[in-house]
């Protein structure tokens, strides 16, 4: 039987990728059924999808419930990937630093789609702070780090990163595209970010972009904690660390103001 598709196998190899990505940590299970209804398979290859990724390891099977979920060797290769990203290993320092001298989660982020999505961090010194959450992706909109890298883009790329609807997590959270533009302004101006409880309630965060050696931002990196221990006062001296770190991590990627 003939086929358009000009790489015989690519689709099981598409479709495999996207069972992997429906694991996350909101939905870190998934019965069979499940699974193949959220990713628009039916049941049987859906199965047999799963049996070739279990056979790698890449998902393992719940004895207890029978439910999928991943497997050691996705833990395997995300440590690898994390490894191998010099971006992370030559920031690392910074986030250290700023967590040692902010007393709060310092994070090095980076723009997934419409999301942020954190790579790196360094959790707060204080028992209330943040658990680790490296890979958790956020609405970038509603985040410090998210805005520093949309402000990058221009305005044609800015409307093609985002959902038709931006997504609300809190009150605070900008709704619509107009108001979006004009905290992007905001952040062009003065060159980062604040997220004042617009993705958690009490949770503040201040993010800067990093560039590459072409002059491109690439990430970001934040300082955040609780709203009570960064008030409004605090943030122009936040903002200035994170700014002068995130320069600091640019130079050594090659980049020249």
């Amino acid at each position: 039987m003939a086929t358009n598709d000009p790489y015989p196998g690519a689709q099981a190899v598409t479709r495999a990728i996207g069972l992997l990505k429906a694991f996350t940590d909101a939905q870190p299970e998934w019965g069979l059924g499940e699974l193949a209804q959220a990713a628009g398979l039916n049941k049987t290859t859906t199965f047999r999808l799963l049996a070739a990724l279990e056979s790698e390891g890449l998902i393992a099977r719940n004895p207890q419930t029978d439910a999928y979920r991943l497997g050691p060797e996705a833990i395997v290769l995300g440590g690898r990937a994390l490894r191998a990203n010099g971006l992370r290993a030559v920031s690392r320092a910074e986030l250290e630093a700023l967590a040692q001298e902010t007393g709060e989660t310092a994070t090095l982020e980076v723009l997934t789609d419409s999301d942020a999505l954190i790579l790196d961090e360094v959790l707060s010194r204080h028992m209330i702070g943040g658990t680790p959450s490296i890979g958790t992706r956020w609405p970038a909109h509603t985040t410090s780090t998210g805005k520093a890298i949309l402000a990058a883009l221009p305005d044609d790329l800015l409307n093609a990163a985002l959902p038709r609807r931006l997504p609300t997590p809190t009150d605070k959270s900008i709704a619509d595209r107009e108001t979006l533009r004009a905290e992007v302004a905001k952040v062009r101006r003065q060159g980062y970010a604040v997220a004042s409880e617009e993705l958690e309630p009490g949770f503040v965060a201040i993010g800067a972009p990093v560039h590459d050696h072409n002059g491109q931002v690439i990430a970001a990196i934040s300082v955040g904690g609780p709203k009570n221990r960064m008030p409004a006062d605090r943030i122009a001296e936040i903002a200035a660390l994170v700014k002068a770190a995130a320069e600091r991590i640019s130079k050594q990627l090659g980049h020249k103001p």
